[in-house]
């Protein structure tokens, strides 16, 4: 009996002073670990701070070499001879050498001719309307107000026949 009496007084016992000691070390090394990975993290303003005048460096940088070679001379392949210019000076010759070229004359500008329907109309000229205000093919131009005040008395002989008006389409009955 004395036996089982013993082994319930270590069961029951309070831990040893040696148990809680290496507790306490574990997780004040838990804690140092977690202190040297977020420790060198950068905290507050100034972290962003700096990364903001990193950004408008850079900015900066990107904007000045565009402008730089827009507004400076420079070779761009010294052994084939091609340089860059700046572009003041670039739109300037450009304006001086259009200048002294002569304008090419336009061709006439041609007309699209309608497709001619199979038997309706003898001419393509004749199917479409002419504009207003402009002279019926076949028919006499305008004359000039003649001295006496009369204009000619008959058109040309050749006219053209006025289309005829399409026929309605029968009534459909519901």
């Amino acid at each position: 009996m004395a036996d089982t009496e013993s082994l319930r007084q270590v069961a029951h016992s309070r831990a040893p002073l040696s148990t809680w000691f290496g507790i306490v070390l574990l997780f004040a090394l838990f804690g140092i670990i977690v202190l040297a990975v977020i420790g060198p993290a950068p905290r507050g303003s100034d972290y962003e701070e700096t990364r903001a005048k990193k950004r408008v460096d850079n900015l900066k940088t990107s904007r000045e070499e565009p402008t730089k070679a827009l507004t400076t001379y420079g070779w761009i392949d010294k052994n084939k001879g091609v340089a860059h210019i700046p572009i003041e000076r670039a739109m300037k010759l450009t304006v001086a050498e259009l200048a002294r070229q002569k304008p090419a004359s336009a061709g006439p500008i041609a007309t699209p001719q309608p497709p001619a329907p199979a038997a309706a109309s003898p001419s393509p000229a004749q199917a479409s309307p002419a504009p207003a205000g402009a002279p019926q093919p076949g028919t006499a131009p305008p004359a000039a107000a003649s001295p006496s005040g009369q204009a000619p008395a008959s058109p040309s002989p050749r006219t053209t026949p006025s289309p005829a008006p399409p026929s309605p389409a029968p009534a459909k009955t519901p």
